[in-house]
């Protein structure tokens, strides 16, 4: 699996080293083998991520973690080579206050945006309550595999 991340705010090794495991495994989930996937992840500040809310979501907030797919329908994913799945933004600022609110590490908050970005790559969200269900499962499954469950 190939995880472009962005030089800027890169948080330490072992949040990266989790992080590309748990990106593996989501791929695994779906059935893909993670050789074939590549997906970048920048880190940014909140009005960074404002700005990008605003411009491809028309909201005019800070978020937690933006998720930009390569694919409408996963089911477009062709048999190419390499599977460039889509981007991910998370702010980082956001993530240390979402830690420290929901009582766990930054390195478990940093980690599980990406793991629910990955799923919203693959088409996976959370609007309705099964969906929002659905997901949540799929999302803990892959955080207890890491040992950084709730």
């Amino acid at each position: 699996m190939n995880i472009i991340f962005s030089e800027e705010r890169l948080p330490g090794e072992k949040v990266i080293a989790h992080m590309t495991k748990a990106a593996e495994l989501c791929v695994l989930q779906e059935g893909i083998d993670p050789s074939r996937v590549e997906i970048s992840v920048t880190f940014v500040g909140s009005e960074e991520i404002r700005e990008l809310n605003k411009l491809f979501r028309n909201k005019d907030s800070v978020t937690d973690v933006l998720s930009f797919p390569q694919y409408e329908d996963i089911s477009q994913i062709a048999d190419e080579a390499i599977i460039c799945l889509g981007d991910v933004v998370i702010c980082s600022e956001v993530a240390l206050i979402q830690a420290d609110e929901y009582g766990h590490s930054a390195e478990r908050e940093l980690v599980y945006l990406l793991v629910h970005s990955i799923f919203h790559l693959f088409g996976y969200d959370h609007l309705e309550e099964g969906e929002k269900l659905d997901m949540r499962e799929q999302e803990e499954s892959i955080m207890a595999k890491i040992d950084l469950g709730r």
